[in-house]
């Protein structure tokens, strides 16, 4: 079950707390986060580990140190994250801050995967950027945003989980698609899907096809309708270049 580790301004922004984490010796597959509130919205964590059980992994266990409007640099100098890191026991350290499109925020989170990069190799975990998305006000930086995720995962020496081009991709096929949230910026719960089924066909090396729709979380039920769902793990697999 996941374990997300938050201060008091996360608890301020609805972000719940956990108690140290449950290590879970059972466990095969065994993934961190480090982010904000890209990765918690939604209980994104949640969805991956209820999807890759799913999947057929035998256990997974995914723990999250998710801090509101944080970048990698704010991780590093705060100390969670790597206290995290350095327990080990890792299959997949997976990281994201915000959209980082402009010259100066891609220098800063290749800069700072890289770093990330290095401790997470050191306890024998793969590096891997979950890409995200601009706000719905800036949709012609997507490229650029995939462009710079796409950068730090190289610079981090590991692998690319690319849900804002996944996101493009399910638009190509359905421009409807309520992807972003009430702000315009956070996904929606179909937004967070998307992420999900991209992150653990990637992680998994399988087509996200046949992924359930229907999910049990701690926080609730999510029911994506199935033909959208189809849609949306199609958009997964072309992202994930299995199309």
């Amino acid at each position: 079950m996941l374990r997300l580790l938050c201060t008091a301004v996360a608890l301020i922004a609805g972000c719940h707390a956990g108690t140290e984490p449950d290590r879970d010796p059972s466990a095969t597959l065994r993934v961190l986060f480090i982010g904000n509130s890209l990765t918690y919205a939604n209980d994104l964590p949640d969805m991956i580990e209820t999807l890759a059980d799913s999947a057929g992994v035998e256990r997974t266990y995914v723990e999250s140190v998710a801090f509101p409007n944080f970048a990698l640099e704010d991780h590093w100098a705060q100390g969670p994250a790597l206290e995290s890191i350095r327990r080990g026991g890792w299959d997949f350290v997976i990281m994201q801050q915000g959209p980082s499109a402009l010259p100066e925020s891609r220098v800063n989170l290749v800069e700072w995967a890289a770093k990330f990069g290095t401790e997470i190799k050191k306890v024998g975990a793969m590096p891997a950027m979950y890409t995200v998305w601009p706000s719905g006000d800036r949709a012609f930086d997507f490229e650029r945003v995939v462009e710079s995720y796409a950068l730090a995962a190289q610079a981090a020496g590991g692998v690319i989980f690319p849900a804002g081009a996944a996101w493009l991709a399910a638009w190509r096929r359905r421009p409807s698609l309520a992807l972003y949230g009430g702000d315009n910026f956070h996904p929606s719960p179909t937004g967070s899907y998307l992420a999900a089924v991209t992150i653990v066909g990637g992680m998994l090396d399988r087509s996200a096809v046949g992924l359930p729709s229907a999910l049990r979380l701690p926080s609730g039920s999510l029911a994506i309708d199935r033909e959208v769902a189809t849609l949306l793990q199609e958009a997964a697999d072309e992202a994930n270049g299995r199309r």
